[in-house]
């Protein structure tokens, strides 16, 4: 069988949950199914180590893919004269895009909606292609992967789609992740947080993240508890950052929030490892990997009550209101003075963790691809 894959994610440097999904699963799921010939679709040129077996073809399709403009153009006339030059039988898309103009078999991961719900935190034309074009592609394909139940629940609702056609394939957390020791400690905390212990969030800083709250509640944590701690904020700016950039300028311990950008691997690894506490308080989610990353890396977890992070954190976080900077802040101060309650999260954290992999994520998918087929 010859598959095509829509790999424009793979990208260094600026992976986030997506192009995580993409790496993980489909090296696991081309060297499982060596028998079949995968065609590997970039949009500009890429690292030779995402070429994951012989049995991969890349393929550079221009235009780049960096505005709604260019998406359709690609998506629209450039896919599907790629599929059918390749002599594509099935079509895989890791981010939920597909092709309307092709009648090729097709698969997405819609890992969430988000932008049905909020559409005001994207620019206009993003959301309007989103909104336009996704209801779609999900009536379009054969089949549906999503990453949680919440998002298959989502999905079927608002785009009135069956569950029976939708399946659950969950994210893993990369083996890189793992308890770190106490000289790593020591130099990331001098190296970040000036010695200090830290609260951290991964992320991008995307306005469902909800970080100006998160600042609001670190501020009030920081007046209550008098601690020297600091919140160490890892990830790249998105758009609509205005309120982001108007909260953080009015804290009176705005020099106690570290922004360091997108971190290396091997880098956060260190970070999240050597971190005080995951906070992780988005008000929407498809999935939230972050929260699994700092389970393997045995720290304890505050994120939201809502979406699909409890489906994810079970009971192995503590969790609070993305909405109230109350209860962020009540969150922050109870694990600050709990150290009883920290150590019990990271031992449940120890069990709640195994329900996820990216084997069996790619397991998962490749079954669903099955039943694409039969």
């Amino acid at each position: 069988m010859r598959i095509a894959v829509n790999t424009r994610l793979l990208i260094t440097g600026k992976m986030d949950g997506i192009g995580w999904f993409s790496f993980h699963s489909l090296k696991i799921l081309v060297n499982k199914n060596p028998q079949h010939d995968f065609f590997f679709i970039f949009d500009r040129d890429f690292d030779v180590k995402y070429i994951f077996n012989q049995n991969v073809t890349p393929v550079i399709l221009s235009p780049p893919t960096r505005h709604p403009f260019l998406w359709y153009i690609w998506f629209e006339h450039r896919i599907p004269a790629i599929l059918k030059k390749y002599k594509i039988d099935f079509f895989l898309s890791p981010d939920g895009f597909l092709s309307l103009n092709s009648d090729v078999l097709s698969l997405p991961v819609i890992h969430d909606i988000n932008f049905a719900h909020k559409p005001e935190d994207l620019p206009f034309f993003t959301r309007r292609f989103y909104n336009i074009f996704f209801p779609k592609y999900a009536k379009k394909a054969k089949r549906i992967v999503t990453v949680s139940e919440y998002s298959k629940q989502d999905i079927c609702k608002t785009y009135d789609i069956k569950p029976e056609n939708v399946d659950v394939v969950y994210n893993g957390s990369s083996s890189l992740y793992k308890p770190v020791s106490k000289s790593v400690k020591l130099k990331i905390k001098k190296k970040y947080a000036e010695g200090k212990n830290y609260f951290i969030f991964i992320g991008s800083l995307h306005p469902r993240k909800n970080v100006p709250r998160l600042f609001q509640a670190f501020e009030l944590f920081k007046k209550q508890t008098k601690s020297d701690f600091k919140l160490v904020i890892v990830g790249g700016m998105m758009f609509k950052n205005q309120e982001l950039n108007n909260v953080h300028s009015q804290m009176k311990f705005s020099s106690d929030v570290i922004f360091t950008g997108r971190l290396a691997p091997q880098e956060l690894k260190n970070v999240l490892g050597s971190a005080f506490a995951l906070t992780f308080v988005p008000y929407f989610e498809g999935f939230g990997i972050p929260i699994l990353e700092a389970m393997h890396s045995e720290i304890p977890v505050i994120t939201s009550n809502i979406t699909s992070m409890p489906e994810v954190a079970g009971d192995a976080a503590l969790y609070i209101d993305p909405f109230s900077v109350e209860s962020i802040k009540n969150g922050m101060v109870t694990l600050y003075n709990d150290k009883k309650l920290r150590i019990s999260l990271v031992e449940k954290a120890k069990i709640q963790r195994e329900k996820f992999s990216w084997e069996l994520t790619a397991d998962k998918l490749w079954r669903s691809i099955e039943k694409c087929l039969n």
